[in-house]
């Protein structure tokens, strides 16, 4: 009964999650530009108020993309996001005023430059008490966020998602921006939000002439646990879509995993001579839950 009841939680929690394989930027003063990255195939565009806009045009900036999100329906199956910029500054303070006044918020918020669980509680007490249902994507991209990244991803449950950044992460360290010199920062980050089971999202790759490059670090973050990866021109996104998608045979092994567990009812199961435990049924479901919901989005064939 007990082991019934755990994997009727792990099917309800793996319902909440959805392919988050690819993400751009689209700048917020430049409004013609949104629904093309819409139409672009990645899982989530970003209007962008922070880095990608100058001082002076912040205050246009913030006025366009808050009508952006008006009518706050899903496209498409395609998550859109508003970075904001970092609470401890006048435009930060200012993009969530306006948010707060808004009757038609974004669905979801990305903090950069945090360093602390208390920003994200701020935020999310403001929005609950003004009833808005925006979900949290933090950027972990500071020495003190790194420090804190567990406590970081567990302090609020409308968190769903870790982002790495690795260019400011590596100027705090004082490290070159490589893949050797930020292998441990990249781990703690997904450490971290495999902990607090949500999503953890990898930098973009920077030279747009190097798409196998690219490939290649996609296929490495993947491998370290990362569930997908930023891109910084809509070329570089089939690419990514290609390789955090999960493959046929994973599908199929990931089914029949699930299968033999719930016929089984039990704690651990023997397929093909190998002993597999529970705790690998929640990747599973995980895998069917996101083959499904690319296939209804019909964004990118499931290979």
């Amino acid at each position: 009964m007990q082991s019934r009841k755990i994997n009727l939680e792990m099917k309800t929690n793996i319902h909440k999650i959805q392919p988050r394989r690819s993400f751009i930027f689209t700048p917020g003063l430049k409004p013609e530009m949104f629904p093309k990255a819409l139409a672009s195939g990645t899982d989530i565009v970003c209007v962008e108020l922070e880095d990608g806009i100058a001082p002076k045009d912040k205050p246009i900036a913030r006025e366009i993309a808050i009508k952006l999100f008006e009518g706050n329906e899903r496209q498409n199956g395609i998550e859109r996001i508003l970075r904001i910029n970092c609470l401890r500054e006048k435009f930060g303070i200012d993009d969530v005023k306006a948010i707060l006044d808004t009757e038609s918020p974004p669905p979801a918020i990305m903090m950069p430059k945090v360093i602390s669980p208390d920003e994200v509680l701020i935020l999310d007490k403001l929005l609950t008490e003004r009833q808005h249902l925006c979900r949290l994507h933090v950027i972990i991209e500071t020495n003190k966020a790194l420090n804190l990244a567990s406590e970081i991803a567990q302090c609020s449950d409308k968190i769903d998602a870790l982002f790495f950044g690795g260019v400011d992460m590596a100027a705090e360290l004082r490290c070159e921006n490589s893949w050797d010199s930020l292998l441990y920062a990249r781990s703690k980050v997904v450490h971290a939000a495999a902990s607090a089971g949500i999503d953890v999202i990898d930098v973009p790759f920077l030279d747009l002439d190097d798409p196998e490059g690219m490939r290649r670090e996609a296929i490495k973050v993947k491998q370290l646990g990362f569930t997908g990866k930023g891109s910084i021109h809509p070329k570089q996104i089939s690419i990514l879509n290609e390789v955090f998608t999960p493959s046929l045979e994973a599908i199929k092994k990931a089914k029949r995993i699930i299968s033999t567990f719930e016929s089984a009812d039990t704690g651990l199961v023997v397929i093909d001579g190998k002993l597999i435990e529970k705790p690998v049924l929640r990747e599973m479901y995980r895998i069917v839950n996101i083959a499904d919901k690319i296939k209804n989005q019909d964004t990118t064939q499931v290979k």
